[in-house]
């Protein structure tokens, strides 16, 4: 039983933290190289990744799916911790509405032109800080979508991810409170009630063992006794 509960504990831990690493904004330092729009045709795997057409539009199995294309600096711990090292980026530009998760945002055409605005060359290297969330999967074609562009003075900026730290710092609280009113519910509530119950059935083996007692020496009166 208690192998089940812990393997019960670390899918949940699990769950949660893969939850919150594709939710949460996450913020990268990038030089953007290249915007474009391509047509995707969606998989019964790739589509619960992509959010939705801009408002106003009808969905399709297929339609225009717009990218913007970086060289990023790599990071990792939702954007804490930023390491030296570069590799390419592409990520989506979608709205995402009034749907999950709830970003609401619905000037993708707008960001698109931001991207393009700050595209960076050779000669003169442009830095950007991009918000996203999501994942990017090779196999799967899936992309991170990105939320908002903003011009960087270099790639050493440092973005302090103000909204991550009070929503884990919320989190605990939260959780504290929540285990402080279970622990009070349980000694005011739930321990009684239990220890009134073992009290109870205390009361019937006692109740049983007399009533067995008395059985046996009604049936041992009745039994022959020996001869002399």
């Amino acid at each position: 039983m208690r192998y089940v509960r812990l393997t019960f504990r670390t899918i949940v831990v699990v769950f949660f933290l893969g939850l919150f690493h594709y939710v949460l904004p996450q913020h990268d330092i990038a030089r953007i190289t290249q915007t474009e729009v391509i047509r995707m045709d969606f998989s019964s795997i790739n589509r619960i990744f992509f959010a939705q057409p801009d408002s106003a539009s009808r969905e399709f199995a297929t339609r225009d799916i717009r990218l913007i294309q970086t060289v990023r600096k790599k990071s990792f711990l939702l954007g804490f911790i930023r390491r030296d090292a570069e590799g390419v980026m592409v990520y989506r530009n979608e709205d995402t509405g009034w749907i999950w998760p709830p970003y609401f945002k619905f000037d993708s055409s707008d960001l698109q032109a931001a991207a393009a605005a700050n595209l960076s060359t050779p000669d003169q290297e442009q830095w950007v800080s991009i918000t996203h969330y999501g994942w990017r999967n090779r196999f799967f074609t899936i992309y991170p979508n990105a939320i908002a562009i903003r011009p960087v003075e270099g790639p050493d900026a440092r973005i302090i991810p103000w909204f991550n730290i009070v929503f884990f710092v919320f989190l605990i609280v939260a959780v504290l409170f929540v285990r402080a009113m279970w622990r009070q519910f349980r000694e005011r509530t739930i321990d009684p009630v239990i220890e009134d119950a073992g009290e109870a059935w205390d009361r019937v083996e006692d109740r049983a063992s007399g009533t067995r007692g008395r059985l046996g020496r009604w049936l041992d009166s009745w039994r022959s006794k020996p001869r002399r």
